[in-house]
């Protein structure tokens, strides 16, 4: 992709979520007010208790098997609304945009991950059956309830901003080396050639911050549909 299209992507969603913000569909940190609300809630939970027993500390590799199924979403929902765009012969409100550009901004979250981590043999097995799993069910649940899928998406994101603050304050306390920030990081995010391993933690935590805010949206507006 050019970078006049990423800077086009970029603003197209730095706008879109400003939008969102300013007409009070994004929320931060959504209270469940609904049974299905619950439901999305209790799941990402549930998913976060084996993440943690897992992984225990280690968040360079959490984030790089988490990211794998985080690009997921974003792309079925882009596919989704695109085809439905097409049967209704109706403008999607620029939500296949911002979907598309979630998922790439995720893909570019494992690749830079993994020349941090470097995933094991096994870790690249449990990738595959995750992401193949995940796929499949999330595709069902976006067609039979677009809405939840959404909101499901932005508990996930949630969760990923306070895993992100445990690898800031690992960081911080030196558990976790500070190491170079990868090429492809400073390139992406335009850091500073001398950036930091913390330095791109952060930038992944904004970026998530987005995501939830989006989907948060989504979900309510859907909701209120």
């Amino acid at each position: 992709m050019s970078d006049y299209c990423q800077k086009a992507d970029a603003d197209f969603l730095k706008k879109y979520t400003y939008n969102m913000i300013k007409n009070k569909t994004a929320a931060p940190y959504h209270e469940p007010n609904s049974v299905s609300d619950r439901i999305a809630l209790a799941i990402v939970k549930f998913m976060r208790v084996f993440a943690d027993a897992f992984f225990s500390g280690r968040y360079g590799h959490r984030a790089v098997v988490l990211e794998t199924i985080a690009a997921v979403p974003g792309m079925v929902g882009g596919a989704l609304q695109h085809l439905r765009s097409l049967r209704r012969m109706e403008n999607d409100d620029g939500w296949i945009n911002v979907l598309l550009d979630e998922a790439e901004n995720e893909r570019m979250h494992l690749l830079t991950f993994v020349q941090i981590a470097k995933p094991s043999l096994f870790e690249r097995l449990l990738v595959i059956i995750a992401q193949g799993v995940f796929y499949n069910l999330y595709f069902i649940l976006y067609i039979f309830s677009s809405k939840v899928a959404h909101r499901i998406v932005g508990y996930l994101e949630e969760e990923a901003i306070y895993s992100y603050g445990e690898y800031l304050a690992e960081i911080d306390a030196g558990k976790c080396e500070n190491v170079p920030a990868p090429g492809i990081a400073i390139k992406y995010w335009d850091l500073p050639k001398e950036a930091r391993l913390r330095d791109v933690v952060v930038v992944v935590r904004e970026d998530e911050a987005k995501h939830r805010d989006v989907n948060h949206g989504f979900a309510n507006q859907l909701e209120n549909a």
